[in-house]
């Protein structure tokens, strides 16, 4: 049956604003907020490139039609990965193909020294740390997936942590704080694909340690601990150098945590603690003085104290390492033994 005038009225005045048939096109505004950039991005891109709509109606409203939203989408996709936005205007429009982030030819952007001697260097970590930003504010999946998986192909889990993933976290949160709960989302979605990517670097879990070297590396989060990335990274970081590990996660119970150490007889623990309120003092101590083995021939584990929650007084005969670089290479020398 046909719509009445009166039907039409009201289902105009349920749409949110900037909605509309395709025709119509989306505002200005509803574009930037899909595209998770700022309306006068949108228009500096048009004044600049010519990414302005294909179709400009009378007055000062702007209405994008799919055609424009597809165009700059691509336009977004390629400047998170480092294409200069010049270039990546070219491309989106379908004039060029856009060039190797940190290769193109224009005059603000030269090509580093590391780069013209043939390394594979990261860089400015800058560009790569608001590119992953920027597709995460986007919700672009796809975008952070993509970034994040090239990022450690080419560079290594040390690298892609300490100098894009960790500030791209840092960057979300202050912007989830300065904005009340409307940035949660975003900083689950990064976090859940660098979980995600940190597990593929790490491989298939191996047969472990031969028989007559030295027991795995044990990681785990002290118990109340839920904030387990940084371990994740510690443990990609460890598969990536071929030592044996076994990953227990968050919050692990100490009774479970101690019969793991005595079956395992691991050569270090690593306790894992973002807070002060979960760092249990009196378990690391508990887990540096368990011993398997024969009488006269025990054996005993190193233990790490890995994260913030452990600031504050040393363990004696314990290691704080500061960072995941610091904590691979004390890691590396003792299973080297």
């Amino acid at each position: 049956m046909g719509e009445s005038r009166s039907d039409q009225r009201r289902s105009d005045q349920g749409r949110e604003p900037g909605e509309g048939s395709a025709e119509a096109g989306v505002t200005t505004g509803a574009l930037a907020r899909r595209l998770g950039v700022s309306p006068t991005t949108l228009r500096s891109w048009d004044r600049r490139y010519g990414m302005g709509p294909a179709v400009r109606s009378g007055g000062r409203h702007r209405r994008w039609t799919p055609q424009d939203v597809a165009m700059l989408e691509e336009m977004c996709r390629l400047t998170s990965a480092g294409v200069p936005p010049a270039e990546a205007a070219r491309a989106a429009k379908g004039w060029s193909d856009p060039l190797t982030p940190g290769t193109g030819a224009a005059a603000d952007e030269p090509v580093s020294l590391a780069r013209a001697a043939g390394a594979e260097p990261l860089g400015d970590p800058r560009q790569e740390c608001k590119g992953l930003a920027r597709a995460a504010v986007r919700l672009d999946a796809p975008s952070v997936d993509d970034q994040l998986t090239s990022l450690v192909e080419r560079h290594g889990v040390v690298v892609g942590w300490e100098e894009v993933m960790v500030p791209a976290l840092h960057a979300v949160g202050r912007k989830w704080e300065t904005a009340g709960d409307r940035y949660v989302e975003v900083e689950h979605l990064l976090s859940w694909h660098i979980s995600r990517v940190l597990h593929r670097a790490s491989g298939p879990v191996g047969p472990g340690a031969p028989a007559t070297g030295a027991g795995p590396i044990v990681l785990a989060c002290v118990p109340g601990e839920q904030h387990c990335l940084p371990l994740e990274a510690l443990h990609a970081g460890l598969v990536e150098r071929g030592l044996p590990t076994r990953m227990f996660g968050p919050a692990v119970p100490p009774e479970a945590l101690t019969a793991a150490v005595r079956r395992l007889g691991p050569v270090a623990v690593v306790l894992w603690s973002q807070t002060r309120s979960t760092a249990d003092r009196p378990l690391a101590r508990h887990i540096a003085a368990t011993t398997w083995g024969v009488k006269g021939a025990r054996g005993r584990p190193a233990v790490l104290l890995g994260g913030p929650g452990w600031a504050g007084r040393p363990e004696p005969d314990m290691l704080r390492p500061a960072g995941l670089r610091e904590a691979l290479t004390a890691l590396t020398s003792l299973a080297d033994g």
